[in-house]
């Protein structure tokens, strides 16, 4: 079996669903359940005994080695993290508290863990941290993608603490031979994605005529990753990457915020004909330190492993909106009072 940790948030659930989609193998996940993190869902998998879920934090030691120790899995998918820069920016503490410390203690337990193995265990084991493009920093206009050798420039709390983390898990590698893989990925979109981010907020916010905030003047360039594409490359990645080494994953797909804001505005006309919604885009002052730029190069995975999405921006946006469509349960039960304060607090002054 595996321990998926953060495996009830966005990119967590979708790992354990598809994971469970394509293999009988058990998935141990743990998860601190913050406002991010919700059980709703994985309920298709509440009946399945596949599936083992266990409230608790990664940064809990001795809660991890017991779990380790009880269940003994053969590989480690982290996936737990604070993950928004803008909350990164009005509270660090929390991203420095899980992200750094959260992974260390992991990292800690992991290779007690790891040591005590018998030899054929210990060389099949795998601790995979995924991580983010962000602590590659910002790109010009005209510059090459981030490869595996760029440089770390985090500009923010949060990519910051990623990129820490990052370091982490190398030096457990370097030092103490614990066989890791790192994924740095772009930004991620799909089901079940939290609407503070730029996709569901649009979404959310269009639906119910509220005002959709783009910071700045919008060109701030992004590469968008469908998160199922995203799974995939997660499991090809475990299955046949090499200990020690980083993948970025990308979804080939760069384009600026308000062009993803004015798509998502005509792909909703088509449901709603009689609805002006690019009326609703309001700019707003742009965040403090905003990276302008991040482009994945995904060569190397695609050359080593054989790994390509096998979504389009085109095909994946109207899968996402289509299921935000079809789960507006799901969007009311998120939008609770925190989160509406949250909204609030972060664009000030909009109606």
């Amino acid at each position: 079996m595996i321990l998926v940790t953060g495996g009830a948030g966005f990119i967590g659930s979708n790992f354990v669903l598809d994971w469970l989609a394509q293999s009988d193998e058990k998935v141990i996940n743990l998860d601190k359940l913050t406002y991010a993190g919700n059980l709703r869902n994985l309920s298709s998998l509440s009946q399945d005994s596949r599936h083992i879920f266990v409230q608790g934090d990664i940064g809990d030691s001795s809660q991890v080695s017991q779990l380790l120790a009880q269940y003994q899995p053969r590989a480690i998918i982290n996936l737990a993290a604070e993950s928004h820069v803008d909350r990164s920016i009005h509270g660090p503490a929390d991203f420095i508290q899980t992200n750094i410390l959260g992974t260390f203690r992991l990292l800690e337990a992991t290779h007690a863990y790891w040591r005590e193995l018998d030899s054929t265990a210990k060389q099949n084991f795998r601790f995979l941290h995924v991580s983010t493009d962000e602590v590659y920093g910002s790109l010009a206009k005209n510059e090459p993608a981030f490869t595996e050798e760029h440089c770390y420039q985090p500009n923010s709390p949060y990519s910051a603490s990623k990129a820490s983390s990052d370091h982490l898990v190398r030096a457990y590698h370097h030092t103490y031979g614990l066989p890791v893989l790192t994924t740095n990925c772009s930004n991620n979109y799909g089901p079940f994605q939290f609407p503070e981010k730029l996709i569901p907020l649009m979404i959310v916010n269009a639906l119910t005529g509220k005002p959709l905030p783009v910071y700045g003047d919008g060109q701030q360039i992004r590469d968008w990753l469908y998160v199922t594409d995203h799974c995939s490359a997660i499991r090809r990645t475990l299955e046949a990457g090499i200990p020690g080494e980083t993948y970025n994953i990308g979804g080939w797909n760069e384009k600026p915020n308000i062009e993803i804001v004015q798509t998502i505005c005509a792909l909703l006309k088509e449901s709603y004909p009689d609805t002006d919604f690019h009326s609703l885009i309001k700019h707003v002052d742009d965040r403090p330190g905003h990276d302008r730029r991040y482009a994945i190069n995904a060569t190397k995975i695609e050359r080593e492993l054989n790994w390509r999405p096998a979504e389009t921006f085109a095909s994946g946006i109207r899968k996402t909106i289509h299921w935000y469509l079809n789960n507006q349960q799901w969007v009311t039960d998120v939008q609770t009072g925190a989160y509406q304060e949250w909204i609030s607090k972060n664009y000030a002054g909009l109606p």
